[in-house]
């Protein structure tokens, strides 16, 4: 088995598993081998789905699963809405965006309304990772600098440049010389009443650190509820001192809200706006187009300037009709449908019925979220020592309940409770019903 990573490893199948496996499922895993050994499969016994509809994922026998994990797939399952839109748009063109047409504008000036006035351009990619590989290479070309800050456990994407500032893929995998890493801001941990300072100190330390190596600081890349560290949004604001030490030392912060973006927080349309700040590049990924490969780097004229004056950048299918189009259909179900107020009311309910478990069942050590972005965290009872084997138990249980969902953060135990924004009040009964009895069958 290739080496370790957290965000990779801590909920995946692993070849010793394969005897376990029906003949059909053993077959199809065993035909996997052609794609090489990188890719990983979640669960002991990995799924095979074949359709999705809302919330609802279908195997090949037809057993229903809820889906309690994916966000890329923002207004839930094969929307008709959104698969209208895509079928319309392909069976007229699709081309790249060396041409006129108007998808690419309508898009780019509805989804710039929604951001701060002071971010008034837009460039589009088809992968986060691209995403936010572009926009490192625009902070170092407006600061003039190379060092690129992180959290611990970050996960920004896996081109060249970016998979060397994601700690989260492990491994052997190297981190960037000239890039610091700074600790979780983990409000379940640290002993501190004000963790937008504490956060700030260590944002100084990793600055004066590149400083005494020669390295000129360029900027801090997170996304505004650490996700991929074991998601942690709250004291809303705690960022605003953060992103003020980031421009003290003339650096730019870029927001990656591949995750925290497109209402999922419930609180607001950003993530970041909950910090009441405005950053000087927001990163977004596929849930803007409903999973389809579009992302986009929104940013600040005059920060984008310095690169583009230099550089000419060209992305053959990025922005494309046929993306553009399910952008589009996606940011106007969110608006028709309310996702921002139906993340909020769902997920305020979802993270209090969690906590409400939490004296029942002393694992539970800590429950925090932001609308429908609930992370729950695993422990051994009685202390707060992450119990990665129990959270696996977990999911698998919740698994053969048809109740489908995952892990994250450096111990591989927070439960990562992220469904597509369309989650409902019934859905949730449906995960708490399944929730209660796993909890109960393994004497937690």
């Amino acid at each position: 088995m290739p080496t370790s990573s957290t965000i990779m490893d801590a909920n995946s199948f692993r070849p010793e598993m394969m005897d376990s496996l029906d003949e059909a499922t053993r077959t199809l895993v065993k035909r996997r081998e052609i794609l090489g050994p990188s890719y990983r499969l979640f669960y002991q016994e990995p799924l095979h789905l074949v359709r999705g509809r809302g919330t609802r994922l279908f195997d090949a026998d037809g057993t229903e699963y809820l889906d309690v994990y994916n966000n890329v797939v923002s207004v839930g399952h094969c929307h008709p809405r959104v698969v209208d839109a895509i079928q319309k748009q392909v069976a007229e063109l699709n081309t790249h965006s060396r041409y006129l047409h108007e998808n690419i504008l309508n898009y780019a000036e509805d989804i710039v309304s929604t951001l701060p006035e002071a971010i008034n351009r837009i460039m589009f990619m088809c992968s986060g990772s691209e995403a936010n590989d572009l926009a490192v290479r625009v902070a170092k070309a407006y600061s003039g600098g190379t060092g690129i800050i992180v959290s611990s456990e970050a996960y920004h994407g896996n081109t060249a440049l970016i998979e060397k500032l994601s700690p989260a893929l492990g491994g052997d995998q190297p981190m960037a010389i000239d890039m610091r890493m700074i600790p979780t801001p983990d409000s379940y941990r640290l002993d501190t009443d004000d963790l937008g300072t504490w956060m700030a100190d260590q944002v100084r330390a990793a600055i004066a650190d590149m400083q005494r190596h020669s390295i000129k600081f360029a900027g801090l890349l997170a996304d505004s509820i650490f996700s991929s560290d074991g998601i942690y949004p709250t004291p809303a604001g705690y960022l605003k001192p953060v992103i003020d030490a980031v421009h003290e030392a003339g650096g730019i912060w870029i927001a990656d809200e591949v995750q925290p973006g497109f209402t999922r927080t419930g609180e607001s349309f950003w993530g970041f706006q909950r910090h009441g700040i405005t950053p000087d590049v927001v990163t977004m990924g596929k849930p803007m187009a409903n999973g389809m490969p579009c992302s986009g780097m929104a940013v600040r004229a005059e920060v984008l300037d310095a690169f583009a004056q230099k550089t000419p950048y060209f992305n053959t299918f990025a922005g494309n009709p046929v993306s553009m189009a399910a952008a589009q259909a996606t940011l106007n179900v969110m608006r028709d449908e309310d996702t921002q107020g139906n993340a909020l009311r769902v997920g305020t309910a979802f993270r209090d019925a969690v906590a409400e478990r939490m004296n029942a069942h002393p694992c539970i050590g800590d429950v925090r979220g932001s609308g429908l972005y609930i992370g729950a965290e695993i422990v051994a009872p009685g202390t707060k020592t992450p119990d990665h084997a129990t959270a696996i138990a977990i999911i698998e249980d919740l698994r053969k309940r048809h109740v489908l969902t995952s892990v994250c953060g450096a111990g591989g135990n927070v439960l990562k409770l992220r469904p597509p924004l369309v989650f409902s009040m019934d859905d949730l009964d449906i995960f708490l019903n399944a929730f209660d009895k796993t909890l109960t069958s393994l004497h937690l």
